[in-house]
C-alpha cells in the first residue's frame, strides 16, 4: 500500500478543520502516527494448522492413518478459509499414504511384529537402560552375568560372547509382585524356551547355563514388564564360542525333523520326579517311566514317517530300533513292583537312548555328536541346573 504524502497546511475554510487537540503538521514537522486498525503492510493470510500437523506426521511416519486424515481435512479449511498451506497438506497426505502402505504390507507379511518389538525397545526409555532381542550377543561390562546391570557391549555372535539372547517376553502387569517371584517366573519361562531357539541340545556346551534379565522395582513403576532370556557361561571369566541358535533358520529340513522327533522325548525326560531317589517315590518314577515309553513310541514313528535322504536312511532306521528296544525296558519300569526292579530295567532303557546310533544318525545329518551330560534322573545337565539371574 503506498503511504500518502502529509498534506500541506491548512488553509481557512478547508476539508481539514483545526481543533485544539489536533496535532499540527506539515514541512518540517513530524508525520502523523499510525491509528488504531490501520496497518501499513498487508498481513498474509494464516498457514492451516492441520496441514503443519499431516506433514509432521507424514514425515515421521506415526500415525499414518491420522496423518492422511488430517491432511484431507485441511485441503478443505484452506479452500473454505482462503488459508495458506495447501502444499503441507499434500506432502502429508502423500507420506502419510506410503506409511499407512508399508504398516499394511508390514500386516501382511508378518513383519508386523518386529516393527512393534523396535517401536517398544525404543520406547522404553527410562523403564530400562537397554534393551537386547532374541538373536544378539553381548558382553556385560562388568565382566558378571549376576547382580544389576545398566548397560551392555554388543558383540557379533560368531566370536566369543559373554551372552546371547534367546528369546524375550513380557510379565503381566500389576503391581510389582517382588524380585523372588519375578525370578521363579522368569527361570521357568526361560528354561521352557530355550528348546525353541538351541534345538540341538547336543550342541549346548555342559559349562552352558540359562540367565535372564528382568525389571527391577524401579524400572516395574516405569512400565517396565520385560524379561530377556540367554545363554551364558557358568564360568564367570568365560565365554561362550560361537553362536547357539538352532532353529529353523539355520538348519536344514531332515536336520528339522529329527529334533523334532528327538524333542518328544526330551521333554518327556524333563518331567522326572523330584524325589532324589527312587525309593522315595516309586509311585512317581513309574509314572516319569510310563511317559518317557509313550514319548518313545511317538519318536519311532515320527523317524519312520519322514523321507531321509540316502546318507542318513540306514543310520536313522538303526536309531529307530534302538528306541524301540528302549521303550520296552522303561514300559516294563513303568510296572516294576519295587526300586530295584525299576533301576534295572531303567538303566538299560537310558543307555539305549543316547548310544551308538544316536552319534551315527546324527553325524550323517551334520548335527552335533558329543551327548549332553545328563543327572541320575535323565535331566540334561545342559543349561538344567538352576539358572542365573541377573535384574535390569
Amino acid at each position: 500500500m503506498a503511504i500518502p504524502p502529509p498534506p500541506g497546511p491548512q488553509q481557512p475554510g478547508g476539508p481539514y478543520p483545526q481543533g485544539p487537540y489536533q496535532q499540527p503538521y506539515g514541512p518540517g514537522l513530524p508525520y502523523r502516527p499510525w491509528g488504531q486498525g490501520y496497518s501499513p503492510y498487508n498481513r498474509p493470510a494464516p498457514v492451516n494448522g492441520l496441514a503443519i500437523a499431516a506433514l509432521v506426521l507424514g514425515v515421521l511416519c506415526f500415525l499414518p492413518a491420522l496423518g492422511l486424515v488430517l491432511g484431507l481435512i485441511a485441503l478443505v479449511q484452506i479452500r473454505r478459509r482462503g488459508e495458506r498451506g495447501r502444499g503441507l497438506a499434500i506432502g502429508g497426505i502423500v507420506m502419510s499414504s506410503l506409511g499407512l502402505a508399508l504398516f499394511v504390507a508390514a500386516f501382511a507379511t508378518g513383519g508386523a511384529h518386529d516393527v512393534w518389538e523396535g517401536v517398544r525397545d525404543g520406547a522404553r526409555g527410562d523403564g530400562a537402560a537397554f534393551s537386547v532381542r532374541k538373536g544378539e550377543c553381548f558382553d556385560a561390562p562388568g565382566g558378571s552375568l549376576e547382580g544389576e546391570a545398566y548397560d551392555v557391549d554388543k558383540v557379533p555372535c560368531s566370536g566369543r560372547p559373554q551372552a546371547e539372547v534367546f528369546a524375550n517376553f513380557a510379565l503381566p502387569g500389576g503391581r510389582f509382585p517382588g524380585d523372588d517371584a519375578i525370578n521363579e517366573k522368569a527361570g521357568d519361562r526361560c528354561y521352557a524356551l530355550r528348546g525353541t531357539y538351541a534345538m540341538d541340545s547336543w550342541a549346548i556346551p555342559d559349562d552352558v547355563d540359562v540367565y535372564y534379565f528382568t525389571p527391577t522395582r524401579d524400572s516395574w513403576d516405569s512400565g517396565d514388564r520385560q524379561v530377556t532370556c540367554m545363554f551364558g557361561n557358568t564360568d564367570e571369566r568365560g565365554t561362550l564360542t560361537g553362536t547357539l541358535r538352532r532353529d529353523a533358520t539355520t538348519l536344514t529340513d531332515d536336520q528339522l525333523a529329527y529334533l523334532r522327533a528327538d524333542a518328544v522325548l526330551y521333554t518327556a525326560l524333563d518331567t522326572a520326579p523330584d524325589a532324589a531317589y527312587v525309593e522315595d517315590d516309586l509311585p512317581g518314577h513309574r509314572r516319569w517311566a510310563a511317559r518317557v515309553a509313550t514319548a518313545l513310541a511317538d519318536q519311532t514313528r515320527r523317524l519312520r514317517a519322514h523321507d531321509w535322504p540316502d546318507g542318513a536312511r540306514e543310520p536313522v532306521a538303526g536309531r529307530a530300533a534302538d528306541l524301540d528296544r528302549a521303550r520296552e525296558e522303561w514300559g516294563t519300569a513303568a510296572a516294576a513292583t519295587d526300586a530295584d526292579a525299576f533301576y534295572v530295567h531303567y538303566g538299560r532303557g537310558s543307555a539305549l537312548l543316547e548310544g551308538g546310533t544316536a552319534v551315527t544318525a546324527r553325524k550323517a545329518l551334520g548335527l552335533a555328536t558329543t551327548p549332553p551330560a545328563r543327572d541320575t534322573e535323565g535331566g540334561s545337565g545342559s543349561g538344567g541346573a538352576s539358572g542365573g539371574g541377573k535384574q535390569v
